[in-house]
Parts: C-alpha cells; sequence; structure tokens
C-alpha cells in the first residue's frame, strides 16, 4: 500500500508518526482542506507530469494552477500531465494520494514558489485519506527536491 512506501521513507528522518489519516477521504484539495480543516490554498498538492519519458512531480498551492507558458519556460515542453494509470506505475502512488514521499527511483520533484506563502502546508501521504503538516524547509528537505520552480498561477483577487 502507498502509505506505507510513504512512511517507510518518512521514518528515516523520523516523521512518519507525524502522518495524519482520516475516516474520511483527502483524495481533492477541498476534501482535505474539510478534513484537515483549513485553508484550500494550504493543501501541497502533488501534480504528475510527463517530461520526454521521464515522470516529475510538481508540489503547489491548492489554489494555484499551472501556467502553460511558465511551465514550458521551465522544463522546454508543453505541460502533459500522467493518466492516472501512468500514475500508479512511473510514480508509485494512486491518484489521490500523489506525494513526493516514498516515490519510484528517477522520479524529480519540485516544490512550486506558491508555497511559499505559508508557515506550513499539508502534502498527501500515499494515500487518499492521509496527509502531513511540514513547515518549506521540512517540504525542501524531505522531499528530496531538485529545486523550487514558478510554473503556476494563483487566482485573481
Amino acid at each position: 500500500m502507498s502509505i506505507e512506501r510513504a512512511r517507510e521513507y518518512l521514518k528515516q528522518y523520523n516523521m512518519e508518526d507525524r502522518i495524519l489519516e482520516f475516516d474520511v477521504s483527502s483524495a481533492t484539495v477541498e476534501l482535505a482542506a474539510q478534513a484537515l480543516h483549513c485553508e484550500p490554498k494550504r493543501i501541497a498538492k502533488t501534480l504528475s507530469f510527463k517530461v520526454g519519458e521521464d515522470a516529475i512531480l510538481i508540489v503547489a498551492a491548492g489554489d494555484a494552477k499551472v501556467n502553460n507558458a511558465k511551465y514550458k519556460a521551465q522544463f522546454g515542453t508543453k505541460a502533459k500531465m500522467l493518466s492516472p494509470d501512468e500514475v500508479e506505475t512511473l510514480v508509485g502512488h494512486a491518484v489521490g494520494g500523489v506525494c513526493p514521499f516514498g516515490i519510484n527511483d528517477g522520479v524529480k520533484v519540485y516544490l512550486d514558489e506558491s508555497l511559499k506563502r505559508f508557515e506550513t502546508v499539508f502534502p498527501a501521504c500515499g494515500s487518499s485519506n492521509s496527509a502531513i503538516e511540514m513547515t518549506m524547509d521540512d517540504l525542501e528537505k524531505y522531499s528530496g527536491c531538485e529545486q523550487w520552480v514558478d510554473v503556476c498561477k494563483l487566482p485573481e483577487l
């Protein structure tokens, strides 16, 4: 099970006990925000894309949307999300629980600047009813991210 993979991965950092599991689904930004009693924008959603033959993950704020021009400037290709079957095969977690913890070897993780507005955020932990609260420093350290990127746009206020 994917949550066990994430738990095992986080164990090396003594973070496994911080994983939260819910009796309700947290598979979408809205459901996760309800389960956590927080604003949807504080959910750190993990988006799966294909760059060439490789899968990459972009962790972004819950209210952020990928900006195609910024994405192409960063990665040199058009944004192409993975299908649900590809996500599980290439990343190692199923849609609804995709996170940057305990993923398949070779999958690169990028953190979007949209997250930096917050003290802490809540990424999933491999299942459709889990999350963990992390600071930006924690997320950067424990996700094994390649780098911070600016590939999203925020909603107009």
